[in-house]
This record gives structure tokens, sequence and C-alpha cells, in this order.
């Protein structure tokens, strides 16, 4: 490992542990020559992912493609930059499962989907109106009616107790 300080090929590590979720480690080293100390990652080599787009082209899965969209979409919302990180790396960790293969952007933009729910309801709706492609406010209104349904499913279901069985029944 080459010193950024000086260049020279001769380092020692002097500390070592995993990153991203341990798909990678992450090694402080220390140049025997200038004793300056510098971070290196090392990162299993992996086929490429393929993302299918509808149009039939295919191209390079890309991390910073996937921060951008979610970052756009969750702009000047109260969602910080590490929730838009663990995120993005959920999403990267459900799609390497497919690595060497193709994943349609379908299914990408869904799984996006699925976790930009629970986290912002606005940031959701804005990623869904691009990636379905919303041509009129009649989409817009159907997708924020679908989320208040799904709500208040969700806050009747919340507040029901399981009733226990009666006598006879099995447990």
């Amino acid at each position: 490992m080459q010193c950024p300080a000086c260049r020279s090929e001769s380092s020692k590590v002097v500390d070592t542990r995993t990153a991203r979720g341990g798909r990678a480690v992450r090694r402080r080293r220390e140049c025997l020559d200038c004793n300056d100390r510098f971070t290196t990652y090392e990162y299993v080599e992996e086929r490429p992912l393929q993302v299918l787009k509808r149009s039939g082209s295919a191209e390079d899965f890309r991390r910073d493609k996937l921060r951008a969209g979610v970052a756009k979409a969750c702009a000047k919302r109260p969602v910080s930059p590490k929730e838009i990180e663990t995120l993005v790396d959920e999403i990267e960790d459900a799609v390497s499962r497919f690595a060497g293969v193709q994943i349609a952007s379908a299914n990408l933009g869904e799984l996006v989907m699925s976790r930009l729910k629970p986290l912002d309801r606005v940031a959701y709706i804005r990623y869904a109106s691009v990636y379905r492609n919303f041509q009129d406010v009649a989409e817009f209104e159907q997708a924020v009616g679908e989320l208040r349904l799904r709500e208040r499913r969700d806050r009747l279901s919340a507040g029901q107790a399981e009733l226990p069985l009666g006598p006879g029944c099995a447990q």
C-alpha cells in the first residue's frame, strides 16, 4: 500500500475494523518512512449488478445514482443524511443478493418506495411521482388516498387487542 504523503511502499497496519455493514474492512495504517497515518478500505470484488431499464437496455448499478434519487425525494424533509445512507445501504444489501445478474429497474424502484414509505410519506410521494411517471393530479390524489387508507388501517389495527380463545378452543 502506497503512502499518500510520501509515496513509500512501506507501511504497517495499526487498526482493523469491519465497515459498511461487514461488506468492507477498514484498516488504519502508518507509513514506516514518514510516520503519516492513513485509512484504507478493502472490498470484495464482485461481479457488477446490472439494472435492466424499461427500454430494454442495461447499465451497472450505481450507488451514487440511487443515493442522489433518494436525497432529491427527501429534500427539505425531516430526513437526516444518516437515514438516507442507512436506506441506501439497506437497498444495496438487498440488490447485492442478485450479484452478477440483472435486476429490473421496476423491482429496484419498488424496493426504494417500500423503504421510503415508512421513513417519510412526502418523500415517498415525490419518488413515486417520478418513478411511476404521474401524468396528472388524479394520479397524485390516488397515491395520497392509498397512503391515507393504509394509515387509517394501521391506526385501527394498532388499537386492537387480541381476544382470548373461548373454552375448548385450541391455543
